[in-house]
Protein backbone atom coordinates (compact mmCIF):
# COMPACT_ATOMS: atom_id res chain seq x y z
CA UNK A 1 0.00 0.00 0.00
CA UNK A 2 1.34 3.46 -0.98
CA UNK A 3 1.74 6.06 1.64
CA UNK A 4 1.69 9.92 0.99
CA UNK A 5 2.22 12.95 3.23
CA UNK A 6 0.11 15.87 2.98
CA UNK A 7 1.89 19.34 2.05
CA UNK A 8 0.96 22.87 2.88
CA UNK A 9 1.50 25.19 0.30
CA UNK A 10 1.42 28.71 -0.25
CA UNK A 11 -0.82 30.46 -2.50
CA UNK A 12 -2.21 34.02 -3.32
CA UNK A 13 -5.94 34.97 -4.25
CA UNK A 14 -6.97 34.96 -7.69
CA UNK A 15 -10.00 37.69 -9.02
CA UNK A 16 -13.29 36.35 -10.43
CA UNK A 17 -13.71 32.96 -8.77
CA UNK A 18 -17.14 33.38 -8.02
CA UNK A 19 -18.77 30.42 -8.67
CA UNK A 20 -23.12 30.47 -9.09
CA UNK A 21 -25.04 27.33 -9.26
CA UNK A 22 -23.71 26.83 -12.30
CA UNK A 23 -20.41 26.75 -10.98
CA UNK A 24 -17.10 28.18 -12.03
CA UNK A 25 -16.25 28.62 -16.00
CA UNK A 26 -13.23 29.93 -17.43
CA UNK A 27 -10.86 29.50 -20.77
CA UNK A 28 -8.80 26.03 -20.08
CA UNK A 29 -5.68 28.86 -20.58
CA UNK A 30 -7.11 30.71 -17.03
CA UNK A 31 -7.91 26.65 -15.18
CA UNK A 32 -4.02 25.75 -16.14
CA UNK A 33 -2.61 28.38 -13.95
CA UNK A 34 -0.61 27.57 -11.33
CA UNK A 35 -2.75 27.40 -8.36
CA UNK A 36 -6.09 28.44 -10.00
CA UNK A 37 -8.47 25.24 -9.71
CA UNK A 38 -5.97 24.30 -6.22
CA UNK A 39 -7.53 27.60 -4.31
CA UNK A 40 -11.04 26.60 -5.88
CA UNK A 41 -10.99 23.32 -4.78
CA UNK A 42 -9.47 23.98 -1.65
CA UNK A 43 -12.18 27.14 -1.05
CA UNK A 44 -14.91 24.85 -1.41
CA UNK A 45 -13.43 22.26 0.83
CA UNK A 46 -12.88 25.48 3.34
CA UNK A 47 -16.89 26.22 2.60
CA UNK A 48 -18.00 22.74 3.45
CA UNK A 49 -19.10 21.54 7.53
CA UNK A 50 -15.93 19.11 8.48
CA UNK A 51 -18.79 16.01 8.57
CA UNK A 52 -18.92 16.37 4.41
CA UNK A 53 -14.70 16.41 4.00
CA UNK A 54 -13.14 14.50 6.97
CA UNK A 55 -14.01 10.97 6.52
CA UNK A 56 -16.45 11.29 4.14
CA UNK A 57 -16.87 10.25 0.10
CA UNK A 58 -17.04 12.57 -2.98
CA UNK A 59 -17.39 11.98 -6.32
CA UNK A 60 -15.27 13.61 -8.91
CA UNK A 61 -16.56 13.04 -12.55
CA UNK A 62 -17.52 15.15 -15.40
CA UNK A 63 -18.20 15.30 -19.67
CA UNK A 64 -14.61 14.42 -20.79
CA UNK A 65 -13.83 17.74 -21.58
CA UNK A 66 -9.91 19.13 -22.21
CA UNK A 67 -8.26 19.20 -18.92
CA UNK A 68 -10.41 17.07 -17.12
CA UNK A 69 -8.16 14.06 -16.15
CA UNK A 70 -5.37 16.36 -15.21
CA UNK A 71 -8.04 17.85 -13.11
CA UNK A 72 -9.40 14.76 -11.37
CA UNK A 73 -5.61 13.61 -10.31
CA UNK A 74 -5.53 16.81 -8.77
CA UNK A 75 -8.78 16.41 -6.95
CA UNK A 76 -7.89 13.24 -5.58
CA UNK A 77 -4.85 14.52 -4.37
CA UNK A 78 -6.39 17.54 -2.76
CA UNK A 79 -9.29 15.56 -1.08
CA UNK A 80 -6.90 13.23 0.00
CA UNK A 81 -4.98 15.57 1.96
CA UNK A 82 -8.34 17.52 3.45
CA UNK A 83 -9.46 14.03 4.73
CA UNK A 84 -11.96 12.61 2.58
CA UNK A 85 -11.98 8.70 2.99
CA UNK A 86 -13.08 7.74 -0.62
CA UNK A 87 -13.05 9.49 -3.83
CA UNK A 88 -15.52 7.53 -5.98
CA UNK A 89 -14.36 8.57 -10.28
CA UNK A 90 -16.37 7.31 -12.99
CA UNK A 91 -14.14 5.35 -15.53
CA UNK A 92 -12.40 7.39 -17.87
CA UNK A 93 -13.51 10.52 -15.89
CA UNK A 94 -17.23 10.70 -17.29
CA UNK A 95 -19.98 10.62 -15.41
CA UNK A 96 -23.29 12.77 -16.85
CA UNK A 97 -24.65 15.98 -15.07
CA UNK A 98 -27.92 13.75 -13.77
CA UNK A 99 -25.78 10.86 -13.65
CA UNK A 100 -23.36 12.40 -11.00
CA UNK A 101 -26.67 13.28 -8.92
CA UNK A 102 -28.06 9.78 -9.28
CA UNK A 103 -24.42 8.58 -7.85
CA UNK A 104 -24.98 10.90 -4.97
CA UNK A 105 -28.31 9.91 -4.04
CA UNK A 106 -28.13 5.63 -5.19
CA UNK A 107 -24.91 4.20 -5.37
CA UNK A 108 -23.96 2.37 -2.24
CA UNK A 109 -20.37 1.50 -1.94
CA UNK A 110 -19.24 -2.48 -0.87
CA UNK A 111 -18.36 -0.76 2.48
CA UNK A 112 -21.93 0.90 2.91
CA UNK A 113 -20.30 4.17 2.24
CA UNK A 114 -22.47 6.93 0.65
CA UNK A 115 -21.35 10.07 -1.08
CA UNK A 116 -22.08 13.17 0.62
CA UNK A 117 -21.22 15.50 -2.77
CA UNK A 118 -19.50 15.99 -5.81
CA UNK A 119 -16.96 17.89 -7.95
CA UNK A 120 -18.29 18.31 -11.58
CA UNK A 121 -15.81 19.26 -14.23
CA UNK A 122 -17.76 20.50 -17.05
CA UNK A 123 -18.81 23.95 -19.13
CA UNK A 124 -22.01 22.68 -19.71
CA UNK A 125 -23.02 23.30 -23.62
CA UNK A 126 -19.82 25.39 -24.27
CA UNK A 127 -17.01 24.16 -26.33
CA UNK A 128 -13.66 22.16 -24.84
CA UNK A 129 -10.50 21.84 -26.03
CA UNK A 130 -7.00 23.46 -24.94
CA UNK A 131 -7.89 27.00 -26.22
CA UNK A 132 -11.90 26.39 -25.09
CA UNK A 133 -13.66 26.04 -21.89
CA UNK A 134 -13.34 24.43 -18.73
CA UNK A 135 -15.80 24.57 -15.62
CA UNK A 136 -16.08 23.24 -11.97
CA UNK A 137 -19.25 22.74 -9.58
CA UNK A 138 -20.24 21.31 -6.53
CA UNK A 139 -23.05 19.25 -5.62
CA UNK A 140 -24.32 18.34 -2.28
CA UNK A 141 -25.40 15.56 -1.01
CA UNK A 142 -28.95 15.37 -2.00
CA UNK A 143 -27.58 15.25 -5.85
CA UNK A 144 -27.92 18.97 -6.51
CA UNK A 145 -26.19 21.96 -6.94
CA UNK A 146 -24.42 24.01 -3.87
CA UNK A 147 -26.89 26.65 -2.97
CA UNK A 148 -25.91 30.23 -2.90
CA UNK A 149 -24.78 30.23 1.24
CA UNK A 150 -22.15 27.56 -0.15
CA UNK A 151 -20.86 29.28 -3.00
CA UNK A 152 -21.01 32.26 -1.04
CA UNK A 153 -18.72 30.91 1.21
CA UNK A 154 -16.41 29.32 -1.67
CA UNK A 155 -15.73 33.09 -3.54
CA UNK A 156 -15.25 34.86 0.15
CA UNK A 157 -12.89 31.80 0.72
CA UNK A 158 -11.02 32.64 -2.83
CA UNK A 159 -10.69 36.33 -2.22
CA UNK A 160 -8.68 35.19 1.17
CA UNK A 161 -6.89 31.92 0.51
CA UNK A 162 -3.19 31.87 1.65
CA UNK A 163 -2.77 27.57 1.61
CA UNK A 164 -4.34 24.60 0.20
CA UNK A 165 -3.20 21.18 1.22
CA UNK A 166 -2.03 18.56 -1.05
CA UNK A 167 -0.45 15.03 -1.37
CA UNK A 168 1.82 16.07 -3.99
CA UNK A 169 3.49 12.04 -3.77
CA UNK A 170 0.32 10.11 -4.32
CA UNK A 171 0.65 8.80 -7.43
CA UNK A 172 -1.92 9.46 -10.07
CA UNK A 173 -4.79 6.58 -10.65
CA UNK A 174 -5.28 4.67 -13.54
CA UNK A 175 -9.11 5.89 -14.08
CA UNK A 176 -9.56 3.96 -17.11
CA UNK A 177 -9.82 0.47 -15.13
CA UNK A 178 -12.66 -0.42 -13.19
CA UNK A 179 -11.23 -1.37 -9.39
CA UNK A 180 -10.48 0.38 -6.13
CA UNK A 181 -7.07 1.64 -5.28
CA UNK A 182 -6.01 1.84 -1.70
CA UNK A 183 -3.09 4.04 -0.07
CA UNK A 184 -2.34 5.43 3.73
CA UNK A 185 -2.03 8.68 4.94
CA UNK A 186 -1.48 10.69 8.14
CA UNK A 187 -4.88 10.40 9.18
CA UNK A 188 -5.68 6.39 8.06
CA UNK A 189 -7.14 4.93 4.34
CA UNK A 190 -7.89 6.73 1.75
CA UNK A 191 -9.62 5.04 -1.17
CA UNK A 192 -9.38 5.93 -5.04
CA UNK A 193 -12.83 4.04 -6.57
CA UNK A 194 -13.40 3.61 -10.34
CA UNK A 195 -16.38 2.52 -11.10
CA UNK A 196 -18.67 1.63 -14.45
CA UNK A 197 -19.90 5.36 -15.12
CA UNK A 198 -23.38 3.73 -16.53
CA UNK A 199 -24.73 1.38 -14.16
CA UNK A 200 -26.02 3.66 -11.31
CA UNK A 201 -27.66 5.50 -14.12
CA UNK A 202 -29.36 3.13 -15.72
CA UNK A 203 -30.60 1.17 -12.90
CA UNK A 204 -32.54 4.74 -11.48
CA UNK A 205 -34.27 5.37 -15.70
CA UNK A 206 -35.41 1.30 -15.03
CA UNK A 207 -37.21 2.28 -11.90
CA UNK A 208 -38.28 5.66 -13.50
CA UNK A 209 -39.11 4.57 -17.14
CA UNK A 210 -41.18 1.55 -18.89
CA UNK A 211 -38.51 0.06 -20.49
CA UNK A 212 -40.09 -3.09 -22.06
CA UNK A 213 -42.89 -0.49 -23.58
CA UNK A 214 -39.71 1.54 -24.73
CA UNK A 215 -37.99 -1.61 -26.22
CA UNK A 216 -41.36 -2.83 -28.01
CA UNK A 217 -40.76 1.16 -29.92
CA UNK A 218 -37.04 1.02 -30.89
CA UNK A 219 -37.76 -2.83 -32.22
CA UNK A 220 -40.62 -2.45 -34.38
CA UNK A 221 -39.47 -1.72 -38.17
CA UNK A 222 -42.56 1.16 -38.64
CA UNK A 223 -40.06 3.30 -35.98
CA UNK A 224 -36.63 4.87 -36.79
CA UNK A 225 -35.20 7.47 -34.30
CA UNK A 226 -31.73 9.42 -34.47
CA UNK A 227 -29.88 9.98 -30.89
CA UNK A 228 -26.75 12.71 -31.50
CA UNK A 229 -24.54 12.82 -28.11
CA UNK A 230 -22.48 16.04 -30.28
CA UNK A 231 -19.53 13.55 -28.66
CA UNK A 232 -20.39 14.55 -25.33
CA UNK A 233 -20.62 12.91 -22.30
CA UNK A 234 -24.51 11.01 -23.21
CA UNK A 235 -22.67 8.88 -25.88
CA UNK A 236 -21.69 6.38 -23.36
CA UNK A 237 -25.11 5.94 -21.97
CA UNK A 238 -26.88 6.04 -25.16
CA UNK A 239 -24.88 2.81 -26.38
CA UNK A 240 -25.84 1.56 -22.62
CA UNK A 241 -29.59 1.86 -22.79
CA UNK A 242 -30.64 2.26 -26.28
CA UNK A 243 -28.71 -0.04 -27.94
CA UNK A 244 -27.39 -2.52 -24.86
CA UNK A 245 -30.68 -2.29 -22.79
CA UNK A 246 -33.19 -1.42 -25.46
CA UNK A 247 -31.98 -3.37 -28.31
CA UNK A 248 -31.97 -0.37 -30.71
CA UNK A 249 -29.89 -0.50 -33.86
CA UNK A 250 -26.31 1.36 -32.95
CA UNK A 251 -26.29 2.83 -36.64
CA UNK A 252 -29.24 4.70 -34.85
CA UNK A 253 -26.67 6.73 -32.75
CA UNK A 254 -24.27 9.34 -33.85
CA UNK A 255 -21.58 11.45 -32.44
CA UNK A 256 -21.46 8.96 -29.83
CA UNK A 257 -17.96 8.77 -28.75
CA UNK A 258 -16.69 11.21 -26.28
CA UNK A 259 -13.68 13.67 -27.28
CA UNK A 260 -12.22 16.26 -25.14
CA UNK A 261 -12.58 18.96 -28.14
CA UNK A 262 -16.13 17.61 -28.75
CA UNK A 263 -14.96 16.41 -32.41
CA UNK A 264 -14.54 20.30 -32.75
CA UNK A 265 -18.02 21.52 -32.70
CA UNK A 266 -20.06 23.13 -30.03
CA UNK A 267 -21.92 20.50 -27.88
CA UNK A 268 -25.22 22.87 -27.47
CA UNK A 269 -28.31 21.17 -28.91
CA UNK A 270 -29.65 23.63 -31.00
CA UNK A 271 -30.92 23.92 -34.55
CA UNK A 272 -27.61 26.04 -34.97
CA UNK A 273 -25.13 23.23 -33.66
CA UNK A 274 -26.66 20.03 -33.89
CA UNK A 275 -25.97 20.26 -37.82
CA UNK A 276 -25.64 16.08 -38.70
CA UNK A 277 -29.08 15.91 -36.66
CA UNK A 278 -30.76 18.72 -38.13
CA UNK A 279 -29.77 17.85 -41.55
CA UNK A 280 -31.16 14.08 -41.03
CA UNK A 281 -34.32 14.81 -39.78
CA UNK A 282 -35.08 16.59 -43.14
CA UNK A 283 -34.70 20.14 -41.88
CA UNK A 284 -31.23 20.97 -43.01
CA UNK A 285 -30.78 23.33 -46.48
CA UNK A 286 -30.10 20.23 -48.56
CA UNK A 287 -32.50 17.37 -48.40
CA UNK A 288 -31.28 14.37 -46.43
CA UNK A 289 -30.48 11.47 -48.83
CA UNK A 290 -32.97 8.48 -46.86
CA UNK A 291 -36.17 9.39 -45.51
CA UNK A 292 -35.85 11.37 -42.20
CA UNK A 293 -36.81 9.36 -38.67
CA UNK A 294 -39.72 9.77 -37.35
CA UNK A 295 -37.75 10.90 -34.12
CA UNK A 296 -34.66 12.61 -33.10
CA UNK A 297 -32.88 13.99 -30.23
CA UNK A 298 -29.67 15.55 -28.85
CA UNK A 299 -27.80 16.35 -25.90
CA UNK A 300 -25.57 19.04 -24.85
CA UNK A 301 -21.83 18.17 -23.44
CA UNK A 302 -22.68 17.18 -20.16
CA UNK A 303 -26.36 15.39 -20.97
CA UNK A 304 -28.66 17.61 -18.70
CA UNK A 305 -30.15 19.50 -21.83
CA UNK A 306 -31.55 18.66 -24.43
CA UNK A 307 -33.44 19.24 -28.36
CA UNK A 308 -36.69 17.21 -29.69
CA UNK A 309 -37.01 17.34 -33.33
CA UNK A 310 -39.83 15.01 -35.30
CA UNK A 311 -39.68 14.29 -38.89
CA UNK A 312 -38.73 17.63 -40.52
CA UNK A 313 -40.21 19.43 -37.66
CA UNK A 314 -38.79 21.59 -34.56
CA UNK A 315 -40.00 20.29 -30.88
CA UNK A 316 -39.81 23.72 -28.93
CA UNK A 317 -38.85 22.79 -24.95
CA UNK A 318 -41.99 24.14 -23.66
CA UNK A 319 -44.08 21.74 -26.45
CA UNK A 320 -41.98 18.58 -24.90
CA UNK A 321 -42.22 19.42 -21.58
CA UNK A 322 -46.23 19.72 -21.98
CA UNK A 323 -46.24 16.40 -24.08
CA UNK A 324 -44.50 14.47 -21.23
CA UNK A 325 -46.81 15.90 -18.24
CA UNK A 326 -49.64 15.34 -20.54
CA UNK A 327 -49.00 11.73 -21.15
CA UNK A 328 -46.59 11.35 -17.38
CA UNK A 329 -49.32 9.31 -15.64
CA UNK A 330 -50.18 6.88 -18.12
CA UNK A 331 -46.81 6.05 -19.81
CA UNK A 332 -44.09 7.17 -16.97
CA UNK A 333 -44.34 4.42 -13.68
CA UNK A 334 -42.64 6.89 -11.71
CA UNK A 335 -45.58 9.08 -11.97
CA UNK A 336 -48.34 6.43 -11.92
CA UNK A 337 -49.55 8.07 -8.49
CA UNK A 338 -49.59 11.47 -10.34
CA UNK A 339 -47.44 14.69 -11.33
CA UNK A 340 -46.67 17.00 -8.24
CA UNK A 341 -45.24 19.81 -10.46
CA UNK A 342 -43.19 20.18 -13.90
CA UNK A 343 -40.26 22.33 -14.64
CA UNK A 344 -38.50 23.95 -17.63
Amino acid sequence: MVVFQVSRKETTPFDGQKPGTSGLRKKVSVFIKPNYLHNFVQSTFNALSADKVKGATIVVSGDGRYFSKDAIQIIIKMAAANGVRRVWVGQNGLLSTPAVSAVIRERVGADGSKASGAFILTASHNPGGPHEDFGIKYNMENGGPAPETITDKIYANTKTIKEYLIAEDLPDVDISAVGVTHFNGPEGDFDVDVFDSTNDYVKLMRAIFDFESIRKLLVSPKFTFCYDALNGVAGIYAKRIFVEELGAKESSLINCIPKEDFGGGHPDPNLTYAKELVTRMGLGKSSPQDEPPEFGAAADGDADRNMILGKRFFVTPSDSVAIIAANAVEAIPYFASGLKGVAR
